[in-house]
C-alpha cells in the first residue's frame, strides 16, 4: 500500500512539475576512438510533454523548423551547412516503449524498441546545479554508464534513451568518458509540441531487430540502396561516368568516413 501511494505521489509530482518543460543538455562526444583530442559538442533538448518526452538536437530542430516554414511559403530552403545530430528519441511515461528516429544515407527510419533499464543505485551523492544528486550505474549499448539523478525534479527521464530512475538524470557519461550528457539549463514551454515533419525523406518503420540488421549492413555497404537509382551521367567537367562508378565512389567516401566514426554511442552495433 505504501509503495502504491509513493508511486501515485511520483506520478502526480511528475505531472505537476514536468509538463511543457525543456531541459537543455550539453552533449560532448568523441567520434573517433583513436583521436580522443577531437571531441565535439552539441546542445540537445529533452522536451517534456503531457504524454511523452522527445529528445533531439537544438540546431537540427532549428534547421528543420526553418525549412518547414519556408516550404509553406513556396520557398526551397537548404538545411544548415553544419553537421548536426539527426537522431531523435521519443519516450512515454510508465512504458518501456521507445521510438528511435534516425537517418541512414538519405532515408528516414522509425524504430520501435522495448527497453527495460535495470539500474544499480549507488551510495554516492553529490551536487549538480545546486541539486542534490545520487549516483546510479548501468550497462547499455556495449558501455558502462554512470548517471547522476535528482529526486528534487521528480521526472523519471533523461537524455537519449535513458530513463526509469526516481528523478531526472542531470548528468550521464560512459566509464571511458567517450559520451557525456550534462544538464545546463531548464526552460518552460507554453505551447504543445510537434516536431517539424519535412516529408522529404523516404520513411521506413522497423522493429529493433530489423534495424540492427539494416544498420550493420549499412556500415558494410552504405550505398546498397542506391543501385539502379542513379543514372549514368556527365560531371561538371563533362566527363562521363556510369551509375556503377558513381555509386562505387560514394561507397568509398562513406566507408572512409565510417573509419573516423568508430565510437558511436551504442558501440555494440559495430560488433
Amino acid at each position: 500500500m505504501k509503495r502504491i501511494k509513493f508511486l501515485l505521489f511520483l506520478t502526480l509530482a511528475n505531472m505537476a512539475f514536468a509538463q511543457n518543460k525543456l531541459f537543455l543538455y550539453d552533449y560532448k562526444f568523441i567520434p573517433d576512438s583513436i583521436s580522443r583530442d577531437n571531441s565535439k559538442n552539441e546542445l540537445m533538448i529533452l522536451n517534456i510533454q503531457k504524454d511523452r518526452s522527445e529528445f533531439y538536437s537544438s540546431e537540427r530542430y532549428s534547421s528543420d523548423s526553418t525549412q518547414l516554414a519556408e516550404s509553406k511559403k513556396g520557398i526551397m530552403a537548404m538545411p544548415f551547412s553544419k553537421e548536426m545530430i539527426s537522431d531523435r528519441v521519443i519516450k512515454f511515461p510508465n512504458s518501456n516503449l521507445i521510438i528511435y528516429i534516425t537517418f541512414l544515407s538519405w532515408d528516414k527510419y522509425i524504430i520501435k524498441q522495448d527497453i527495460d533499464l535495470k539500474w544499480t543505485l549507488e551510495n554516492d551523492f553529490s551536487k549538480i546545479l545546486n541539486y542534490d544528486v545520487q549516483k546510479a550505474t548501468i550497462e547499455f549499448g556495449g558501455r558502462k554508464w554512470i548517471a547522476w539523478f535528482t529526486k528534487e525534479i521528480p521526472i523519471q527521464d533523461g537524455p537519449y534513451k535513458f530513463k526509469n530512475l526516481p528523478g531526472l538524470i542531470l548528468k550521464i557519461e560512459d566509464s571511458n568518458k567517450n559520451h557525456t550528457f550534462e544538464l545546463k539549463g531548464i526552460k518552460s514551454a507554453t505551447t504543445e509540441f510537434d516536431y517539424p515533419n519535412l516529408n522529404n525523406y523516404k520513411e521506413y518503420k522497423l522493429s529493433y531487430d530489423q534495424y540492427v540488421k539494416k544498420y550493420k549492413n549499412y556500415r558494410k555497404n552504405p550505398t546498397a540502396d542506391l543501385v539502379d537509382k542513379i543514372p549514368d551521367q556527365r560531371d561538371a567537367n563533362g566527363n562521363f561516368r556510369t551509375s556503377t562508378q558513381i555509386i562505387r565512389e560514394l561507397n568509398n567516401q562513406w566507408l572512409e568516413r565510417f573509419k573516423k566514426d568508430n565510437n558511436i554511442i551504442e558501440v555494440n552495433l559495430l560488433q
